[in-house]
């Protein structure tokens, strides 16, 4: 294998996974959330009239929900392993070195500059795009738990805050599938071709091009380095007890979410007319 070839492993299998059941959940929440966004329209109708009616496609973007909420509290368990136990550094946080390589690029974009900025692990426009959706993702959960409980929520908060959040969760999720196609697939798809999400590694080729900064240290023996395997044990013995009470915590607040009242449609329905009427 030549040296250009050569591959690095970016990421396990464990992320490439996560990363295609959020393309599974978001792919389905848009697909049954968009139509019902815009059910008045001829074209919302068509597309719900299609899915099954209103029925199915509201027990389906449930379903996505549900899901997409279980991918984000397995992530956040995965991001604490990796800090707690693994003692990895914190790569995706901002820093202001992200700052000047955008306004690099910005200027490179336009002529101004000669080439691009060269970057590490993560390059500012992947910090932006995980950071956007975190933020997504915490706007979408709350404002569908209003969603999902109108009742409850009616109760605790002001009338204004059902449509205040039926507002938000729309305009969130429109605005997600707008960068998702327009941001995410120009920069992962059309600039260039990222396999990296399913492959799990990059060519050294793609390295240099993308992530020279981070090909330097490797070469140079400055990777982040694994603990030993006894404080790696020290640490998963603290870790994983505290971790498997929390999960356990949180999937009961799951399912008091999913559980928690009727849904509008069923509570606040008329009755049925009575066979003698």
């Amino acid at each position: 294998m030549s040296g250009e070839q050569q591959s690095y492993p970016r990421f396990s299998r464990g992320q490439r996974i996560q990363h295609g059941i959020l393309i599974l959940s978001f792919s389905v929440l848009a697909l049954t959330g968009l139509p019902q966004k815009y059910a008045t329209t001829r074209a919302g109708e068509a597309a719900i009239a299609l899915l099954g009616g209103i029925e199915a496609v509201r027990v389906v973007h449930r379903a996505a929900a549900i899901l997409l909420i279980l991918a984000t509290l397995y992530h956040l368990f995965d991001v604490a392993y990796r800090i707690l136990v693994r003692r990895l550094p914190l790569a995706m946080l901002p820093r202001y070195r992200d700052l000047l390589d955008a306004l690099q690029t910005l200027r490179y974009n336009l002529w101004r500059a000669a080439a691009r900025p060269r970057m590490g692990r993560y390059t500012f426009e992947e910090k932006l795009e995980y950071w956007a959706l975190i933020w997504g993702n915490l706007v979408m959960i709350a404002t569908g738990f209003l969603l999902w409980n109108p009742i409850a929520a009616a109760r605790l908060f002001p009338g204004q805050v059902i449509p205040a959040a039926l507002a938000a969760h729309g305009g969130e999720a429109l605005l997600a599938v707008l960068a998702v196609i327009v941001w995410h697939g120009y920069g992962v798809h059309l600039r260039h071709f990222n396999r990296s999400m399913f492959t799990g590694s990059m060519t050294a080729a793609e390295m240099r091009q993308e992530h020279p900064l981070e090909l330097e240290a490797i070469l140079a023996g400055r990777a982040p380095a694994e603990p030993e395997p006894g404080t790696l044990r020290r640490h998963r013995r603290v870790f994983l007890p505290v971790a498997a009470i929390l999960a356990l915590a949180l999937l009961v607040g799951l399912y008091w979410f999913v559980t928690f009242e009727e849904t509008a449609l069923e509570t606040l329905s008329p009755p049925r007319a009575s066979m003698e009427d």
